[in-house]
């Protein structure tokens, strides 16, 4: 909605009165109470769990949006303690918050600012669930957030959510909410879960299929899939919070996509609703391994637009190709998927693991978890989507040859990092010699064929 206006309205009382488009805050916070069944006293409570870089992200948004309203409105966010802050991550904290007036007040008035001194001097160690409560996520300290509420034991944070966001990598989804189901076994109310998380599993059992974060979330719980939403976009968590004009999607059932839409939804922060829950989520974990190589692609050819354009073209086809088999309508896809790549190759952290491999500055052996960005999702959805699309039982018919071959065989760019993430054969160089390949059939073709058969296969998303 261009052109939206966050309004300040003072009240007879003194009190400052939020409106976005006319709409007032605290009337968006009373309909989604409501709609949840909430008493007077009984505030609205929101558990972030994960602090990553989008996690918490979303978690300063909802508390600088409602934190006000504290009869009302209550978030936290949960996270892990013990990870200690490094010297040199301490270092450029520091550095940080002295070149922001605003941070550096705010934390002198909280009696915080002496325990980042003495961590710059080597005379503390900070810890991240320490820091974050300040309004610093390790995975993007150059961005300071407002003051977040951190709980650190899962089971005080989630007995008695209303919803539950999750902003888990989803190779970590599974393991906690099987914990948090623990803790739910006496609960009388549903909550509803928001699922941020971009990534994929592969079974191959009773026939091969992709299973989904919210899909793990509800095995894992036993929470009615209706109850369960992914929200996912193209955007950037640190310009997100800066207030750069962004968009996103929230799937799944109607009952709670459209009202979550309304109450999420901010002047620079538009939230649509769609009901293509599975979808959406898998192609949010697609684009994450496409933007590998093209970080690759971009160190190795010392950011050639030509080249980052070749690859483009056929990652882009690759896509295209996928979709095909996964939904019904790929078209509909087209859109949002293009725009979830083209942001992450732009600025995303996978984009930046594929050019750090590339010029050897990170190695393979590091894992993909890495210090300062967080889980590379990518890397895990390589192996995902490789190991399904190798399947002998969703073969397709070659074009020339003639003959059923798995549909991993048309796709070279997702087989060439397969075998640099995964197997670790070829080095990263090998992203390029396989866009140089001689053989490698125009992008287009790889779009005729998907276009001209029928590719879709329902039971890889687990759909009758």
């Amino acid at each position: 909605m261009v052109g939206s206006i966050e309004a300040k309205t003072l009240l007879t009382n003194g009190s400052v009165q939020l409106q976005h488009n006319g709409l007032n805050l605290e009337e968006k916070l009373d309909d989604f109470r409501r709609l949840l069944g909430k008493s007077d006293k009984d505030p609205l409570k929101i558990v972030s769990i994960g602090a990553g870089a989008w996690g918490s992200v979303f978690a300063a948004l909802l508390q600088e949006t409602y934190g006000g309203f504290r009869d009302k409105f209550q978030i936290r966010i949960w996270r892990r303690a013990g990870r200690a802050v490094s010297r040199d991550t301490a270092e450029h904290l520091f550095e940080v918050i002295n070149s922001r007036e605003d941070v550096l007040r705010r934390l002198i008035r909280r009696c915080a600012y002496l325990k980042y001194v003495e961590a710059r001097l080597g005379d503390r160690t900070l810890y991240a669930d320490e820091i974050l409560k300040d309004g610093f996520c390790l995975n993007m300290v150059d961005t300071p957030l407002c003051p977040l509420k951190v709980v650190t034991n899962l089971q005080e944070a989630v007995w008695d959510a209303d919803i539950v966001v999750n902003g888990l990598p989803s190779t970590e989804t599974r393991q906690v909410f099987e914990e948090i189901s623990m803790y739910w076994k006496e609960r009388i109310t549903v909550p509803v879960i928001i699922s941020l998380s971009k990534g994929i599993e592969t079974a191959l059992e009773p026939v091969p299929h992709i299973i989904t974060p919210t899909k793990m979330i509800h095995q894992a719980t036993g929470v009615p899939i209706e109850n369960v939403l992914y929200l996912g976009g193209p955007n950037i968590a640190a310009e997100i919070y800066n207030k750069e004009y962004a968009n996103a999607r929230i799937c799944g059932a109607e009952k709670w996509r459209k009202p979550l839409a309304k109450f999420l939804r901010q002047p620079y922060f538009i939230v649509w609703d769609n009901s293509d829950l599975v979808t959406h989520e898998v192609m949010g974990g697609l684009k994450n391994v496409y933007a590998i190589g093209a970080g690759m692609v971009a160190a190795l050819t010392n950011e050639s637009a030509t080249s980052k354009s070749v690859y483009f073209a056929h990652c882009t086809s690759e896509m295209i190709f996928i979709t095909h088999l996964l939904a019904e309508e790929p078209e509909k896809l087209a859109g949002p998927l293009l725009a979830d790549t083209y942001v992450t190759l732009l600025k995303g952290r996978n984009a930046w693991y594929g050019q750090m491999l590339a010029k050897g500055e990170i190695n393979r052996d590091m894992g993909d978890s890495i210090s300062g960005k967080g889980m590379i999702q990518g890397v895990s959805a390589v192996g995902a989507f490789y190991q399904l699309l190798s399947q002998s039982s969703l073969s397709i018919l070659h074009p020339e040859e003639k003959k059923p071959v798995a549909p991993v065989e048309s796709c070279p760019i997702l087989k060439t990092l397969y075998k640099i993430l995964i197997t670790r054969e070829q080095s990263t160089q090998a992203i390029l010699q396989a866009l140089r390949d001689e053989t490698l059939n125009d992008p287009r073709d790889r779009i005729e064929i998907a276009q001209s058969h029928a590719f879709y296969r329902p039971s890889l998303l687990d759909q009758p």
